[in-house]
């Protein structure tokens, strides 16, 4: 997860309001603007203050007001294809497909103590970082402060920040830690959220940019925040066949993450739910399950920003396998601008509807 303010103010930020004032200030601020990226922005605002405020939009309305993008997902033989290729990365591992799988990938991938992880992780993104800053061309500085928490909420990690000051939370409740995961973490945390966001920032000082310079999770640039930050080992470590296997389960389980998402909300029946669920991911808990449906049709935030993650890696996914010369367009322009689905079509007009292209529960 991440907020970001590209460029913070001097002195103490203005005093919030209430939601109400709120909203009625952005519904006449929207008739003034003509900057299509404000305007997107503001589209989305309004969309989320209104579902806080008790109006449930149909879930693909909401989608396309906020992440900016159809909530459309992906057929079932596309999902299916997606399994098949993480049980080949897993069967490559010596990893089998049953309940036990992800506690066998962690015993073969090196667990290290969670004392340890914060050095590690540090270190990892050290490695990384000259190929990164090659990939993105980013010669933008950062300030890294990593902190551990423990707090009942569905993230185990949560990077935030201003500026070239970034702060990446371990939320030691639900954090997991193997050697395998570190260097994901390094990537995904630290060189995808951190140096992106710190270069987007060092762009805001240097020139008056056209889009708001405050991110937030309901917001249109979320598909590109987690998509890329998800699918980084895919550009920068694609040799790495154990990181890689992660990105292919994790790409899997987005896609059923999404098939929950748009089943809960098109009013498909919770025992319906769960055994489409066991189905495709015999490891899950039913507290995993009961939170994955809580999270995608009760939350107003996370309704919307959690189908940015499946969007976002399947888009990213799919462009790892483009031209080089279409890859590192779309990366730089993403350590420059916070692109939203719209900018990211029309940087690779060729690439897949980002949202899907449709399933059958819509």
């Amino acid at each position: 997860m991440i907020d970001f303010d590209f460029h913070p103010p001097e002195g103490a930020p203005p005093a919030p309001v209430d939601r109400l004032t709120t909203f009625e200030r952005l519904s006449k601020l929207i008739t003034e603007v003509q900057d299509p990226a404000v305007l997107r922005r503001i589209t989305a605002d309004l969309a989320y203050l209104r579902a806080l405020m008790g109006e449930r939009q149909p879930l693909d309305a909401y989608v396309r007001a906020t992440q900016g993008c159809p909530a459309a997902g992906w057929p079932a033989e596309y999902v299916t294809a997606k399994g098949e290729q993480a049980r080949a990365c897993l069967d490559a591992l010596g990893v089998g497909w049953g309940p036990t799988t992800i506690t066998d990938l962690a015993q073969v991938e090196g667990p290290i103590d969670a004392d340890a992880a914060p050095d590690a992780i540090r270190q990892a993104a050290t490695e990384y970082e000259p190929a990164v800053r090659h990939m993105t061309d980013s010669s933008a500085p950062y300030e890294l402060t990593v902190e551990t928490t423990s707090v009942d909420a569905y993230w185990a990690y949560w990077l935030d920040g201003a500026g070239q000051r970034v702060r990446l939370r371990l939320n030691m409740r639900n954090a997991t830690f193997t050697k395998v995961q570190v260097r994901q973490f390094a990537l995904h945390e630290v060189l995808g959220h951190g140096l992106q966001s710190a270069s987007i920032a060092m762009r805001c000082q240097a020139e008056d940019v056209p889009w708001v310079r405050l991110s937030s999770v309901h917001g249109p640039q979320q598909v590109l925040l987690e998509g890329l930050a998800q699918a980084m080992p895919l550009f920068v470590s694609p040799d790495d066949e154990a990181l890689i296997c992660r990105v292919r389960i994790d790409h899997y389980l987005q896609l059923v993450r999404a098939e929950l998402h748009l089943a809960i909300n098109a009013g498909t029946p919770i025992e319906e739910c769960v055994r489409h669920a066991r189905q495709r991911v015999p490891w899950w808990s039913n507290d995993r399950i009961a939170g994955t449906l809580t999270d995608r049709s009760v939350d107003p935030l996370l309704r919307t920003y959690m189908w940015a993650y499946a969007a976002g890696i399947d888009w990213f996914a799919n462009l790892a396998e483009a031209s080089s010369a279409t890859i590192t367009r779309v990366l730089r322009a993403a350590y420059r601008s916070p692109l939203t689905p719209v900018d990211l079509a029309a940087l690779w007009p060729q690439g897949p509807t980002v949202g899907g292209p449709g399933s059958s529960h819509n």
